[in-house]
C-alpha cells in the first residue's frame, strides 16, 4: 500500500488547496469481497491518467489481522469481480475469461466453454453448475432485420416505448440468465432460463451481479427481472424475484403480489432465509425501500422494516446469527449502519417483531457494506472478545472513499486503507457544519454549510446554493468527483447544501412530499436556505449563485424565474427546462408520470404551468451556464437547447457546454476536467 500512496502523492507535494487536477489524481477505492474465513480483504484502487483519458488499476489483498497488503493484479492484467464460491473455492474475472481459484485466489484455473459476452458469472457451492448472463437477440429493430437487401442501412423501427433507455437505443436484444453444467472446468448443457421472454436480467441500466445468485444448497437459482416489455415496461417499476428449482425445472415468483421494485436478493449463511429490498407502489421509484425476509420453503415472509420510518439502502446478513441483518440507511444528512434483529424463530414459530437500532454515528457516510471479518484486536476489542466486525466503505465531504473496519457492537471505526492520505496531508481542509433553519411551513430544514479553508468570519465570501438532483436523492456526506464541495470551498466559495423536501433521511413523508410539487415547497426550502445563511455577515449577498444537476438543474431553471434578484449567476447541468416537452421525450415514464402527477393532456396540472420553468422565462435576467450530455435520454438534450436559446434570444449572458458522448453523468477524465474548468471560469466571470 505504501507504493500506492507514493504514486498518488508525488505530483501533489506542497499543494495547499484542492484543484480540479488534484481531484482527478485521487485514487478511487473500490470493494470486492472478503475471503470465506473472514481474514483476507480484496479491494481495488483506480487512479485516473488524465493525459491518456483512462485509469491505472490495482487489485490488492489485505491480511485483516496484520494490515499487510499485496498487489495481486494491475493495469492490463487486471482481475475483477472476485467472488466466494465455498470455503475452499473462489472465482474471478480477468480480461475476457473467468477463473476458479483456491480460497486465497491462487492456483487459478480457467473456466472453458463460456460463450463470448458471458457476464455476471456465478458458480454453485457444490461446483456442479455455473450461471451467467448474456444478451440474446429477439426483436427485429433495424431495417437490416427486415430487408435482406438493406444490410448497410442505418434505420431503426420501433412500435412501442422503451425504445431508448439511459444512454442507449434498444437494438432488440435482452439480457438473459443461463444455467450450465460445470464439467471438469467446461461449461456444457447450457439452458436459457428466460428463453423467449423479452425481459432483462440484470435490470437495466444499473443492475449487476447481485440480480442473479445460487441458493447456498446449490439447488436453486434466484434472479431479478421485470416481466414486462415495451410501453408497459416504460410505465412500471414492478420487478419480481424468481426462484428456479434446478432439480424439477420449475419456477416460483417469490415476490408475487408486491407491485413495486423487488431487488438485491441475499441468503443467510445457513440458507434458511432469503432477504431482499422491496418497494410497495408500482411506478414510484423513490418509494420507501423496505427489507423483506422469507423463510425458505414456507409461505412466511415478513417486512422487517415495516414500522420504521426510513428507507434501506443496502444490507448484509450477520455471519453470527441468521436472525440478524446489518443495513445502511440515510439519517439527518448522513448514511449510517443499522441492525435489525427479528428473533431466532424455532420450527413452526413465526418471525418475532423486529428490533432496529443504529450502530454508527457521525458526520460521514457508510456507503457500502463489504462483509464481516473474524479477526480480534486486543487494543481495540477490550471488552468483548467475540465482537463482530464489518468492513465498510466510508466518505465525507473532505475525503473520498476509503475502507474502514467497524466494531458492530459499539460502532467504533478504524481505517484499513490510506490510499489518499499523503495528498490529504498537504491540503487545508474545509470546515463542514450542520445548520438548521425554519422553512416557510414551520418545519425544521437541515443544511450542510461548507466553508473555505482558512475561513475568516470577518471577511465576506461569494456563496453557492447547491441544488441536489433526484429529486429524491440524499444530500449526505458523499464525495463527488464532479459536484465536489471540497473543491468549491477551496476556490473561495461558501456552499450551502439544503436537505430540502424530497430527500431521504428525514422520514418518509418528507421524502415523498416533492412528487407532484417540484416547483413548490422544495423551491421555497432553497430560498429559505440562501436567505437564512445570507444573514451572516460573512456572506456577500452581491455574489451569490445557484448550481445543480438533474432535478438540481430543474431547480436552477426554476429559481432563475422566481429568485427576485437574489442570485447573480446560475449553473444548470442536464436539467428539465420545459416539463411538457420533457414528459414527451424522457424514457422512464413511470418516473415522469408519478412525479408530474400525470400527463400534460390529462387536464389542469401545476407541473406543466406553475411548476414549469419555461413559463417564467419572461422574468429571466441573470447570467446562466448550461451543461448537457448528448447521450442523456433521462433529460434529453432538447431541454438544454431550449433554455440556452431562450437566454440568448433575451440577450442574457449565457453559455452552453455540450458533451456529445456523455450521458446523465460525466465519466471521461478529460471531459470532467473541462467541465470543472468551465465551472470555475464561469463563476469567476459572473461573481466578480
Amino acid at each position: 500500500m505504501a507504493v500506492l500512496i507514493f504514486i498518488l502523492a508525488k505530483n501533489s507535494f506542497a499543494q495547499q488547496a484542492m484543484t480540479p487536477e488534484m481531484l482527478w489524481s485521487l485514487g478511487r477505492v473500490g470493494t470486492e469481497c472478503i475471503s470465506a474465513d473472514g481474514k483476507q480483504l480484496i479491494f481495488s484502487v483506480s487512479i485516473p491518467e488524465v493525459s491518456e483519458n483512462k485509469s491505472k488499476h490495482f487489485v490488492s489483498m489485505m491480511d485483516l489481522a496484520t494490515g499487510k497488503t499485496n498487489v495481486i493484479s494491475k493495469n492490463e492484467n487486471k482481475k475483477s469481480d472476485f467472488r466466494i464460491v465455498n470455503s475452499t473455492t473462489t472465482l474471478f474475472h480477468q480480461n475476457k475469461d473467468w477463473y476458479l481459484a483456491d480460497a486465497n485466489f491462487g492456483n487459478e484455473k480457467k473456466i472453458e466453454g463460456l460463450p463470448e459476452g458471458a457476464d455476471n458469472v456465478k458458480v454453485s457451492a457444490d461446483l456442479k453448475n455455473i450461471l451467467f448472463t448474456k444478451e440474446v437477440k429477439i426483436d427485429k429493430i433495424s431495417a437490416a432485420d427486415f430487408y435482406n437487401d438493406l444490410q448497410k442501412s442505418n434505420v431503426k423501427v420501433y412500435n412501442s416505448l422503451n425504445y431508448r433507455h439511459w444512454d442507449e437505443y434498444e437494438d432488440g436484444s435482452y439480457s438473459h440468465v443461463f444455467l450450465a453444467s460445470l464439467n471438469a472446468g467446461a461449461a456444457s448443457n447450457t439452458k436459457d432460463l428466460m428463453k423467449g421472454q423479452k425481459y432483462d436480467c440484470p435490470q437495466k441500466p444499473h443492475g449487476g451481479a447481485e440480480d442473479v445468485i445460487f441458493s447456498p444448497d446449490s439447488k436453486g437459482v434466484i434472479f431479478v427481472t421485470k416481466p414486462k416489455t415495451g410501453t408497459e415496461y416504460a410505465l412500471s417499476t414492478n420487478t419480481d424475484i424468481f426462484w428456479y428449482n434446478i432439480n424439477t425445472g420449475t419456477f416460483k415468483n417469490i415476490s408475487e403480489g408486491n407491485m413495486g421494485y423487488d431487488m438485491a436478493p441475499q441468503f443467510s449463511a445457513d440458507g434458511k432465509y432469503l432477504a431482499w429490498l422491496s418497494m410497495n407502489r408500482d411506478g414510484f421509484e423513490a418509494d420507501k425501500n423496505d427489507m423483506m425476509v422469507w423463510e425458505v420453503g414456507t409461505t412466511n415472509s415478513t417486512n422487517v422494516t415495516a414500522g420504521w420510518d426510513e428507507s434501506v439502502t443496502g444490507f448484509k446478513f450477520s455471519n453470527q446469527s441468521a436472525s440478524k441483518i446489518y443495513f445502511t440507511a440515510y439519517v439527518d444528512g448522513t448514511e449510517q449502519i443499522f441492525e435489525v434483529n427479528y428473533g431466532m424463530p424455532a420450527p413452526n414459530i413465526r418471525i418475532k417483531k423486529p428490533e432496529i437500532k443504529q450502530i454508527t454515528y457521525g458526520d460521514f457516510d457508510v456507503n457500502g457494506l463489504v462483509g464481516e471479518a473474524t479477526i480480534f484486536d486486543t487494543k481495540w476489542d477490550t471488552k468483548i472478545a467475540t465482537s463482530s466486525k464489518m468492513v465498510v466503505s466510508r466518505t465525507d465531504m473532505n475525503h473520498a472513499a476509503e475502507l474502514y473496519l467497524v466494531n458492530l457492537n459499539n460502532g467504533d471505526m478504524k481505517p484499513l486503507t490510506h490510499v489518499n492520505d499523503a495528498i490529504y496531508a498537504t491540503l487545508k481542509m474545509s470546515k463542514v457544519e450542520r445548520k438548521y433553519f425554519t422553512a416557510t411551513d414551520g418545519k425544521k430544514l437541515m443544511n450542510w454549510v461548507i466553508y473555505p479553508p482558512d475561513f475568516d468570519a470577518t471577511k465576506k465570501y461569494p456563496t453557492l446554493l447547491y441544488c441536489q438532483g433526484g429529486p429524491q436523492s440524499a444530500l449526505s456526506q458523499f464525495y463527488s468527483f464532479r459536484w465536489n464541495f471540497q473543491l468549491m470551498a477551496a476556490n473561495g466559495y461558501i456552499v450551502v447544501a439544503p436537505n430540502r423536501r424530497g430527500m431521504p433521511g428525514h422520514g418518509t413523508k418528507w421524502n415523498e412530499q416533492i412528487s407532484g410539487d417540484w416547483g413548490g415547497q422544495s423551491i421555497n426550502d432553497y430560498l429559505t436556505a440562501i436567505d437564512s445563511v445570507s444573514k451572516e455577515n460573512y456572506v456577500d449577498v452581491n455574489r451569490r449563485a445557484a448550481v445543480g444537476a438533474s432535478y438540481g438543474g430543474y431547480s436552477v431553471f426554476m429559481l432563475a424565474g422566481v429568485h427576485n434578484n437574489r442570485f447573480k449567476s446560475f449553473i444548470a447541468h442536464d436539467g428539465v427546462f420545459d416539463t411538457k416537452s420533457w414528459y414527451g421525450t424522457t424514457e422512464e415514464m413511470w418516473f415522469a408520470k408519478w412525479d408530474m402527477g400525470g400527463a400534460y393532456w390529462d387536464g389542469n396540472n401545476l407541473s406543466y404551468t406553475k411548476f414549469n420553468p419555461s413559463e417564467f422565462v419572461n422574468k429571466w435576467n441573470t447570467p446562466i451556464l448550461i451543461y448537457q450530455g448528448g447521450k442523456d435520454y433521462r433529460t434529453p438534450e432538447g431541454q438544454a437547447q431550449e433554455a440556452f436559446q431562450a437566454a440568448q434570444l433575451k440577450g442574457i449572458k449565457s453559455r452552453l457546454i455540450y458533451l456529445p458522448e456523455e450521458n446523465h453523468w460525466v465519466l471521461s477524465a478529460q471531459n470532467a476536467l473541462a467541465w470543472q474548468r468551465e465551472f470555475y471560469k464561469w463563476l469567476g466571470e459572473t461573481l466578480k
